[in-house]
């Protein structure tokens, strides 16, 4: 496609500090920080069932066109559909602030947590991040091998896209009711891997959602016109605190949706078993991310990504600015990544971690698997500025930055221009200042504000439909515009 649309969806993990004493549960503390969110005029919560598990007031949408919920007991939070890096990176944060806001404004910030995770390393439960990527109908993927070199591009971009944790775990009591890899390492002693979620992707492929999750998802629910779109909705890759890190996520993977649209993505970079390699790269010690190809022969996974640019480099180069910069970081950082963790400080999440945990770990003699250090794994995710060790990389200039604090503050009530997500934040203003007595039900794809009036639908998310919801609500103008249009009248006969 020559244009984008992008999204992130966001599972939060969340911890209390004092739970014997702490008057709320997790779940009750998501619920009342969504109410919060809302009750602050931020967006409209649903007055229907969306499904079974989403009551009325489970969720709703936001004044920035994105999506604040409950799921399985998380709160999630959904950005609106993005045309570009900029506006994806700023509008993920903007879901971020909005939720640390909340907590400080009820006066939990000192004894509750929101982190930005994948996996609780106590129970091993993991939630996800979700990317979204629209492609044309045409896009080649009910093709196997078309998969199959997708999930190789998958499983080795976590070298750089992911966010680190301590330890492992083997969740997968199904797996070889699908076909999946057995677990040759369960009995493996990880003082470190680099992805949170490698452990949790038990198939290659596989269109459910949860529990047994894939590399590559093959749901189609387009969540638009189906005839013309599909959506790519993938769920292996860790949620990032990184700015750089988020936009080399979603930034490198349309790229490498666009070499396979254009059918010159090869079959020689396929794996022999993408399963059995994304873990083994996620827990190679020693960072080498040994791979075994299809075709037998060995590679590994930084010689992979960078065959895979290069490819992208020779078709893209020149497509846009956008593009251009993307080539670039990815180029950056694969440069970077032989060099040794400290290389890419702030770039890269799993390495800013590894860093930060290993000079901590040397410092007070602990062992890897030490409570203190666990904590610690933890806290560089916390949204919190106070106390998120994250965030320190930021202060001190170590953090990249593709944002600014402005434009996150603009992102949290107001939507992104040049897709849908413009009209749905203009549906919602309204409903919110001066509708409020209206009944609505409100979707993705479109709303419906009584019984009798026909759905409004937003099928193609390259149109921002603000002008048609402005008409929409206010057919005849508004009392001023019409004495305008008379005074213009009059100007034009008396001349």
């Amino acid at each position: 496609m020559k244009k984008r649309i992008f999204g992130i969806e966001t599972e939060y993990g969340l911890l209390i500090k004092d739970n014997q004493n702490f008057p709320f549960d997790p779940t009750e503390v998501a619920n009342k920080v969504k109410n919060h969110v809302f009750s602050k005029k931020m967006g409209v919560l649903d007055l229907h069932y969306r499904a079974n598990d989403e009551p009325p007031g489970n969720g709703g949408f936001l004044l920035n066109g994105g999506r604040l919920y409950l799921d399985m007991g998380h709160l999630e939070y959904a950005s609106p559909e993005c045309s570009n890096l900029m506006d994806l990176v700023t509008y993920d944060r903007a879901g971020d602030t909005l939720i640390q806001e909340a907590i400080e404004e009820l006066g939990w910030a000192d004894q509750v947590s929101f982190i930005k995770n994948n996996v609780d390393l106590e129970t091993s439960a993991t939630f996800g991040c979700h990317e979204n990527y629209l492609v044309g109908r045409g896009f080649p993927f009910d093709e196997r091998e078309n998969l199959k070199i997708l999930s190789s591009f998958l499983t080795t971009r976590q070298i750089y896209c992911g966010a680190g944790r301590i330890g492992s775990c083997d969740p997968h009591p199904f797996r070889d009711w699908e076909g999946g890899a057995p677990d040759e390492s369960s009995g493996d002693e990880v003082d470190f891997q680099i992805s949170q979620r490698a452990d949790h992707i038990p198939n290659e492929f596989y269109r459910w959602v949860q529990y047994n999750r894939a590399i590559v998802n093959t749901r189609d629910e387009p969540l638009s016109d189906p005839s013309k779109y599909r959506r790519i909705h993938l769920l292996v890759g860790d949620s990032t605190m990184s700015e750089f890190a988020t936009a080399m996520k979603m930034g490198t993977t349309t790229l490498m949706l666009e070499i396979m649209q254009l059918g010159v993505a090869k079959q020689e970079w396929i794996l022999e078993d993408s399963v059995q390699s994304m873990r083994s790269i996620s827990r190679d010690p020693d960072f080498k991310w040994h791979v075994k190809l299809a075709s037998g022969k060995s590679s590994n996974a930084l010689e992979l990504q960078w065959d895979i640019l290069n490819t992208c480099k020779e078709y893209l180069t020149g497509k846009n600015r956008e593009t251009d910069w993307i080539l670039e970081g990815w180029e950056s950082v694969l440069t970077d990544l032989p060099k040794g963790p400290e290389a890419v400080i702030g770039r890269v999440d799993w390495a800013s971690k590894y860093w930060m945990l290993t000079e901590f770990k040397n410092e007070e003699n602990l062992e890897w698997n030490d409570p203190w250090l666990k904590s610690l794994d933890l806290e560089y995710h916390n949204l919190n500025k106070e106390s998120g060790l994250f965030w320190g990389l930021e202060a001190n200039g170590e953090g990249y930055r593709k944002t600014t604090d402005a434009a996150v503050d603009f992102a949290k009530i107001n939507a992104p221009r040049g897709t849908r997500a413009q009209g749905r934040g203009e549906l919602v203003k309204n409903l919110i200042n001066e509708h409020s007595h209206m009944s609505y039900l409100i979707d993705w794809i479109g709303f419906r504000l009584s019984k009798i009036d026909e759905p409004f639908l937003m099928l193609d998310p390259f149109i921002s439909y603000k002008d048609e919801i402005m008409a929409y609500f206010n057919p005849f103008g508004s009392l001023s515009d019409q004495e305008n249009n008379t005074d213009d009248e009059s100007n034009k006969t008396e001349g």
